[in-house]
């Protein structure tokens, strides 16, 4: 069973989930809206970009977990999910992953965004196995620091070699759908690399490597 790889932010949904949490919190005002709406403008950007400094931006963007208990957290997500997820679903996307489940393949999402956010979004997406950031907890509570290596860039790559090495699978046959530069890594080591709607970086290195590029948007 081959493995289907994703990307899930502007790949398998219409824009960006961690950018747009941050977005969702400063309209309810559960952070300083103006200084934190410029900083998460910028580390966007820097994305963008392909020169996020991951560390400093998990530094920001999880600090604000950290002051919640998880009840008020899992009823913002909650929110969260209906107003800002929803209106980002991609039909061709269902569509998609709908291909790859009847050839059997074995479908997951690789993403930099941390699994407090991505998880309901991949269940929505029928999607069991998840590499994302992970969280450090202490009491039921997130500490606002990561736990283990960030699945960003070459991250990613690390993460899921260590997720094979306890499956049955192998990279052999494999694909890697995605839309970011910053996916690079990845990109170059599954058998089929897909560009999806890419950003103008990517565009390119797709073009110049003869990679398939595809779109996802209606």
């Amino acid at each position: 069973m081959p493995l289907a790889l994703f990307d899930l932010d502007n790949t398998l949904i219409a824009g960006d989930s961690d950018y747009s949490w941050g977005e969702f919190l400063t309209t309810k005002k559960i952070v300083d809206s103006a200084y934190f709406k410029s900083k998460n403008d910028q580390f966007y950007t820097d994305y963008q970009a392909g020169k996020l400094d991951i560390l400093a931006y998990l530094k920001f963007s999880l600090a604000p977990l950290s002051g919640l208990a998880r009840s008020e957290l899992d009823a913002l997500h909650k929110e969260f999910m209906k107003k800002i997820i929803e209106p980002m679903w991609l039909h061709k996307a269902e569509a998609l992953l709908t291909t790859h489940r009847d050839k059997e393949d074995t479908l997951m999402v690789v993403t930099s965004t941390n699994r407090f956010i991505v998880a309901p979004i991949c269940k929505k997406l029928g999607i069991k196995h998840l590499i994302a950031t992970e969280l450090e907890e202490s009491d039921n509570k997130f500490t606002g620091q990561v736990s283990g290596i960030p699945s960003f860039q070459k991250g990613k790559v690390k993460r899921l070699n260590n997720w094979l090495k306890t499956s049955n699978l192998s990279l052999e046959g494999s694909s890697f759908y995605s839309d970011s530069i910053n996916d690079l890594p990845l990109l170059e080591v599954v058998s089929h690399p897909v560009a999806v709607d890419p950003c103008p970086k990517l565009k390119e290195e797709a073009t110049r490597r003869g990679w398939k590029t595809i779109s996802l948007r209606d």
